[in-house]
């Protein structure tokens, strides 16, 4: 059985470059070197198979492993103190949001009002977004080449495990888990398929963790997938700060289908950033792994004008999960059917 493992990431992107050089300003001189010499190279880290997690003691679960349930008792404990390179990431992440934001980027609206789009748009997307994959790892390190692939798809259940490092705090992961399993919900109404966060036969592992945590996590990576290659793992365990957020996946070449994901979302991050972050690292999971600067409105655009999932999104999903088409199609024999479900969902060309 031959697998392909995806990478998708959310990351800092040209025109936010230039915004961010007040943020990076402010930063102490050693994360600024940083940032700095990242720009143009954030590829280094995947995204769309993507979130980090740190050295944990499992459980037997299928798929990748997550951290076991938290003993009943513990709501109140202390996170232990966070290191010098966590704070200066979480200033950082803050000033990159008030930067966004300063800018009417990271938007929450729906975009109808200025960012209107026709089926012949909505086609060209989804061809762009589900076709091609956002790196290319065959060489034995990550490129960021946009790579022509087949239509690639979840058939089983998606069971979407939860963890959290020992940073993120005991106060506020009810809330995270009620905000997650509301967003999957929404994901099975779209693509009509099973998706339920789960405590065991999990394979999708949904991981929250601050840097230090992140660097540790390549054992427990490897234990849950031993078919991870090496630039995919260099990639989870030095995300460099220019990358928010990352997911994995592994697809079984012989069905083009989806076994396994393993996402990580930073605990550095400020609220909105970090629901952005869910957002798109959890829907390219599903079998949308790539960017486009062409899509408007929607999450799948390095831009970063829109945080959460958009209208067009929601259709992207909905053509993606459809009956007509099936895993492993090209685009030459998915496109006749992609532009009749881009008319019906949009309802003509004008």
């Amino acid at each position: 059985m031959v697998w392909a493992i995806p990478l998708v990431s959310k990351r800092k992107s040209t025109t936010e470059s230039t915004a961010m050089q007040t943020v990076v300003a402010r930063m102490p001189n050693t994360l600024l070197r940083t940032v700095k010499a990242l720009k143009g190279a954030a590829y280094f880290a995947a995204s769309a198979a993507l979130l980090a997690c740190c050295a944990l003691t499992t459980p037997p679960m299928t798929g990748r492993a997550t951290l076991p349930p938290q003993p009943r008792g513990t709501e109140t404990q202390t996170p232990p103190p966070q290191s010098a390179a966590s704070e200066n990431l979480r200033k950082y992440y803050a000033g990159v949001q008030a930067e966004l934001l300063s800018q009417g980027l990271m938007r929450t609206d729906t975009g109808a009002s200025d960012a209107p789009f026709n089926a012949r748009m909505l086609a060209t997307n989804f061809i762009r977004i589900a076709f091609f994959d956002e790196f290319d790892s065959s060489s034995g390190r990550l490129v960021a080449r946009a790579t022509e692939k087949r239509l690639r798809r979840w058939d089983k259940p998606v069971r979407v495990g939860l963890a959290f490092g020992n940073s993120v705090p005991q106060s506020t992961r009810a809330t995270e888990r009620a905000r997650v399993a509301s967003f999957l919900a929404r994901l099975e109404r779209l693509t009509g398929h099973s998706i339920k966060l789960a405590d065991s036969d999990i394979n999708f592992h949904l991981q929250i963790l601050n840097t230090d945590e992140i660097q540790t996590i390549g054992p427990t990576v490897r234990r849950a997938d031993p078919n991870v290659g090496a630039p995919e793992l260099d990639s989870i365990i030095n995300m460099p700060e220019s990358t928010y957020c990352q997911v994995t996946y592994s697809i079984d070449d012989a069905t083009n289908l989806i076994e396994r994901a393993f996402a990580i979302i930073r605990a550095e991050h400020p609220d909105l950033l970090h629901l952005s972050c869910l957002h798109e690292e959890i829907t390219q999971g599903l079998g949308l792994p790539n960017d486009s600067p062409q899509a408007r409105p929607s999450i799948f655009n390095d831009d970063q004008e829109f945080a959460l999932l958009t209208p067009m999104d929601e259709m992207m999903l909905r053509m993606l999960y459809d009956k007509r088409l099936t895993p492993g199609m090209s685009i030459t024999q998915a496109r006749p059917i992609i532009d009749q479900l881009a008319q019906q969902l949009v309802g003509g060309d004008s």
